[in-house]
């Protein structure tokens, strides 16, 4: 299994954006200019989103978890994107009502069965409140990736 790509320049803080799509947008082109997915990715993440909404309505500050297909993918990577403002995403589970979303964590998975032990260490961050309100509130990207890596336990470039 190859390693988990996450740097600093996979951390974005402060991003605009009046709609889902920009976000995802913005995120996903930032993977596409660091050549970690392929320009394919950006379109289907934003298709997979309205088809598959990823909103967590957590403790304190809602996220979402936006992923889609590995052919997309050139190598496997998490981006945290801290949204200046909230934005409302469709509730995963539930399109019918959606969750002010300022913390994302965007996957991009090289193998299909790589995502499920990354998110079974991302649901435990999510169950803490504190620990989601310190990444909205933090300026320092080296804090948040330090915190990030032991927290998500995986191994990690």
């Amino acid at each position: 299994m190859s390693k988990l790509i996450f740097n600093e320049s996979l951390i974005l803080l402060d991003v605009e954006g009046d709609s889902v799509e920009k976000i995802l947008e913005t995120v996903a082109q930032n993977l596409a200019n660091q050549k970690l997915v392929k320009e394919s990715f950006i379109s289907a993440i934003i298709q997979r989103e309205k088809e598959f909404a990823t909103g967590l309505p957590t403790a304190g500050v809602s996220v979402a978890i936006p992923h889609t297909d590995v052919h997309h993918v050139i190598a496997k990577s998490i981006s945290v994107a801290v949204l200046r403002e909230p934005v409302d995403f469709g509730v995963m589970g539930n399109d019918s009502e959606t969750t002010p979303v300022q913390i994302i964590f965007m996957l991009s998975m090289d193998e299909a069965h790589s995502q499920l032990s990354l998110l079974q260490n991302l649901m435990q961050i999510f169950q803490d409140g504190d620990v989601l309100k310190w990444l909205v509130n933090q300026k320092d990207k080296s804090e948040i990736k330090k915190l990030l890596e032991r927290k998500l336990e995986f191994e990690i470039n």
